[in-house]
């Protein structure tokens, strides 16, 4: 699987390469800049992008807007971002097409290396990997009146894992029920929400943040 990386801060850039690149991954590339990301993307055709969402030369949110220029190049290209802290409204931009193939960490989850390789696995896949702390400031900033609202404290619970990027067996055994109980609370919250049934688990792991960006 091949990976292209954007990150300016160098020990960190180059502990991820040799992190993804012990687990079997092929690193095409590690910049520095938003620049020489949108290149390294154009080049080497990454199977997944793990992009700072503040990169030079602005330091601002040009690693996002270099995400999403490379995407429109290259739809549906999987990308991983990384921040110093919660920026929803960088969460939100990555999350508005509704695609999956995106990631949203705070870079001291790297720390963790097997839930940081997780995420990397999941996003390229096709999935989401939303940092908790992204999905807590989504779900409290939701409006009076939202049919969020109308949710139980469980059905949170279980949004929550879902909108992180968990699927039914891993909310589950998180939330210590059976597998059967997650799906009829999630049957629960689909109803309240007004989305659509899916009978795929995928397919609504994808929902959820797409909904709570909206």
């Amino acid at each position: 699987m091949r990976v292209v990386i954007a990150e300016d801060d160098v020990l960190l850039r180059e502990g991820l390469a040799l992190l993804v690149a012990g687990e079997g991954f092929e690193v095409r590339a590690a910049v520095g800049n938003a620049e020489d990301f949108i290149g390294a993307v154009e080049r080497h055709r990454p199977d997944i992008a793990v992009v700072g969402v503040r990169l030079p030369p602005g330091v601002r949110d040009d690693g996002v807007q270099a995400a999403l220029a490379a995407r429109r190049s290259r739809p549906g290209l999987p990308i991983l971002a990384l921040s110093s802290h919660v920026e929803d409204r960088c969460a939100a931009e990555l999350l508005a097409d509704g695609r999956g193939g995106t990631g949203y960490l705070l870079k001291r989850r790297v720390g963790n290396a097997d839930a940081f390789l997780d995420a990397v696995r999941r996003v390229a896949a096709g999935g989401t990997a939303m940092d908790p702390e992204v999905i807590a400031r989504l779900l409290v900033r939701r409006r009076a009146g939202d049919p969020l609202r109308t949710l139980t404290a469980r059905e949170r619970e279980v949004l929550g894992l879902m909108a992180e990027g968990h699927a039914g067996g891993d909310i589950a055994a998180a939330l210590i029920v059976t597998e059967g109980a997650v799906n009829k609370h999630v049957r629960a919250i689909f109803a309240k929400l007004g989305l659509a049934p899916e009978d795929t688990g995928h397919r609504r792991v994808l929902e959820v943040p797409a909904y709570l960006t909206a």
